[in-house]
């Protein structure tokens, strides 16, 4: 409402929805460095503390052709981490339709309810609306799970039966 702008990117799991990292500042464009700091802080949360993704997962990191998701830097961090960088063809949204989809659902269901006052006062607001996303919004493409509920079935399934990989459980 004061005419400041937030600026937001995420860093999403295309399987089961959770947004690992983010980050947040008051201002307009996307610099480099807090994409590649999100870019390890997703890795860790989803693989502990490691220096790069077991080898035996092929992890993709798709994003559009934004200059912070394609700089040289950002793309040779990826493979450092074992992910394979892949940008979606230029002018096609909807080839990152996950994304898409997640950035009208967050302006729907969390910033149109959100105090607009100030820059300051949307960020502060931010870290409860992402946690909400992430540990109670349902999604259809997860039976209605939130993504953390998601995983914990899923956990709790492969400890019932270790036979069957866990990757698998994608739906």
């Amino acid at each position: 409402d004061s005419g400041q702008t937030v600026t937001a990117t995420f860093t999403k799991d295309c399987c089961d929805r959770e947004v690992m990292a983010w980050r947040a500042w008051e201002g307009k464009g996307l610099p480099g460095e807090p994409v590649r700091e999100m870019l390890i802080e997703a890795v860790e949360r989803r693989f502990g503390s490691v220096e790069a993704v077991p080898q035996s997962q092929e992890l993709e990191f798709l994003s559009d052709n934004g200059g912070a998701y394609i700089a040289a830097e950002t793309r040779a961090l990826a493979r450092a981490l074992g992910l394979k960088p892949i940008n979606t063809p230029v002018c096609s949204p909807q080839s990152n339709g996950i994304a898409e989809s997640f950035v009208n659902t967050f302006k729907r269901d969390y910033v149109a309810r959100m105090d607009l006052r100030d820059a300051r006062t949307v960020l502060a607001q931010l870290p409860s609306a992402f946690e909400h996303f992430n540990e109670v919004h349902p999604h259809s493409s997860l039976k209605m799970c939130s993504p953390r509920e998601f995983r914990r079935q899923q956990a709790a399934r492969v400890q019932l039966e270790p036979s069957v990989d866990q990757t698998l459980y994608c739906e």
